[in-house]
């Protein structure tokens, strides 16, 4: 792995300085928030310090429940005073707690991120947040097979299993000494694609059914209603991943995959080479050039997908 200059020193000093500390995750988690979270939670944990990790989301990812220390997750935050360590998380908000005043350190490598942390390492041509994570500290602690399972599933999501353009010589090389250090790759991908929930083929059976295709068969939408995910049972995680069914098609260059939530519309857009995350940003999301996502407020479905492919004409995304 290449040497990086990153703030280890300060990163150190803050987490030997703090009297408790708390793991965060972004709403809606996937395994490379709560994979990094749970890895350093790990590390912490076995130094002795007193660390906690938390989600806001209403529902985590079951098939992520073999990660060590998962069932340790809470849904709120105990320590009022504790330093933040915010993992893979883009903006403060996608956090869904008040940390206003809270010493933050954030860990992520999303190029779009606001940077609000009181310390901010970031590194956007890393594959995944366990990447930075790993690099930072493995110089900092001794990681166990604990931690490298958590971070070698982080990685392996993040990359598609190692598909994606991120993928390189030092990310073959993370995975490499992950395995050495414990994690189990054969364990690891049972649980990513041989435990699907019921509940998940039935939500995407109803959105590869909204399947439609514009401007010239290059942008692919699909879709699913609050009544469709009522009736299958689905939940946030079972939906993970059915956007990716529409970018696969031939012709597609951009995928958008839309989720309605009440009022309000949640967006998950995928593209091959269009760099998507202009998009995002324009609705006040954010992401990756080729993954990226938002929602919209008090806005119906139709309207929610003309507003997108409009926006993608409008930046010539296609051109």
């Amino acid at each position: 792995m290449k040497t990086l200059s990153l703030p280890f020193i300060e990163v150190k000093e803050k987490i030997d300085q703090a009297q408790h500390i708390t793991l965060l995750s972004h709403l809606n988690p996937d395994a490379d928030t709560l994979g990094t979270s749970l890895g350093i939670y790990a590390l912490l944990k076995k130094a002795g310090k007193k660390v906690e990790v938390a989600n806001a989301s209403k529902h985590l990812p079951q098939y992520l429940d073999f990660l060590p220390n998962f069932s340790k997750i809470k849904g709120k935050m105990d320590y009022e005073d504790s330093l933040i360590i915010a993992c893979d998380c883009g903006s403060i908000d996608r956090l869904g707690f008040d940390l206003t005043g809270r010493d933050i350190i954030n860990i992520d490598h999303h190029h779009s991120n606001e940077g609000y942390g009181s310390l901010n390492v970031i590194v956007s041509h890393f594959a995944s947040a366990s990447q930075v994570a790993y690099v930072l500290f493995d110089r900092l602690y001794d990681i166990d097979a604990a931690t490298a399972t958590c971070f070698y599933t982080a990685l392996l999501s993040d990359t598609r299993y190692f598909t994606t353009a991120a993928v390189t010589e030092d990310v073959f090389a993370m995975a490499k000494d992950l395995i050495a250090r414990g994690a189990k790759p054969e364990k690891i991908a049972y649980n990513f694609t041989q435990r699907r929930p019921l509940a998940s083929l039935r939500i995407l059976e109803k959105a590869l059914a909204s399947l439609s295709l514009h401007h010239e068969a290059k942008i692919a939408t699909l879709f699913v209603t609050q009544e469709q995910i009522l009736a299958s049972g689905a939940s946030t995680p079972d939906m993970e991943g059915i956007v990716d069914y529409a970018r696969s098609l031939v012709t597609v260059e951009v995928a958008l995959f839309a989720i309605e939530l009440g009022s309000d519309v949640r967006i998950s857009l995928r593209s091959k080479k269009v760099d998507v995350s202009q998009v995002a940003l324009a609705f006040g999301g954010g992401g990756h050039k080729l993954a990226a996502g938002f929602t919209l407020k008090q806005c119906g479905l139709q309207e929610s997908m003309d507003k997108i492919i409009q926006k993608i004409h409008t930046l010539k995304l296609l051109d």
